[in-house]
């Protein structure tokens, strides 16, 4: 069955970024996937999006389909008939959509969990957590702000813009290899988040993580992005 291209607006779009310690990041990563680095240091996160208007691009009668979604993704490279690609692994999805949970990893790319998501949006201030199926949490508390700072990227905003900008490829575990999903923006723009309170049960787990193997190191917003998302190849 071939997917079309899905067509809506990203009203806002939550990146909240972690440094990793490489080999550490490496251990949760398929061996077909490199960590992407960046001044030394992995990176990996969450990405908070909320989704309105979400069709089939060729069916702009439909009635688009609106919801909450949070995706934990790993920077990352391969190999690919000889040239280096740069992307993101995804290892798991979360929705508030049901049909989402039902559609993912069988219509489209990804599994998706189904979650409880709780936001609050006012002047700048956000809220924003999730409880999903599986008891994985997140929450984080953050306000727009117009400086940033990174111990990564240090105060160059459009450096830390580029680099998740060349995250538009992303590979989800699916059956015999790696289901692709390209997110186009039809524009590009980032400002950075002032992060007063963060919690995610995956990124905290020392289990997964030594402690001192990763540190929250910055959160960028984007806001009322038009943008279509494309299915690409499969890789194994």
């Amino acid at each position: 069955m071939k997917i079309p291209t899905i067509h809506g607006i990203i009203e806002r779009r939550m990146l909240i970024n972690y440094a990793i310690d490489p080999v550490v990041a490496q251990s949760q990563l398929p061996a077909s996937f490199r960590p992407l680095l960046h001044n030394g240091s992995a990176i990996g996160g969450i990405c908070l999006i909320r989704l309105t208007g979400i069709k089939p691009k060729a069916m702009p009668f439909l009635p688009g389909i609106a919801s909450e979604n949070g995706a934990h993704r790993f920077a990352v490279e391969w190999d690919e008939n000889g040239v280096t690609k740069q992307g993101v692994y995804i290892p798991r999805r979360d929705t508030s959509s049901r049909l989402n949970a039902l559609a993912g990893g069988r219509i489209f790319p990804g599994k998706h969990y189904k979650a409880n998501f709780k936001v609050t949006e006012q002047n700048g201030h956000y809220n924003v957590g999730f409880t999903s199926s599986d008891a994985t949490t997140l929450s984080v508390k953050a306000t727009e702000t117009n400086t940033f700072n990174s111990p990564v990227f240090g105060s160059n905003l459009d450096m830390a813009s580029a680099f998740f900008k060349n995250g538009c490829q992303g590979y989800t575990p699916g059956a015999g290899g790696f289901d692709g999903l390209t997110l186009h923006t039809y524009s590009w723009q980032v400002q950075p988040l002032d992060v007063e309170t963060l919690q995610s049960s995956y990124f905290d787990d020392e289990t997964i993580f030594p402690k001192g193997s990763v540190t929250f190191d910055n959160a960028l917003l984007m806001k009322n992005i038009e943008h279509e998302w494309r299915v690409g190849k499969k890789i194994s």
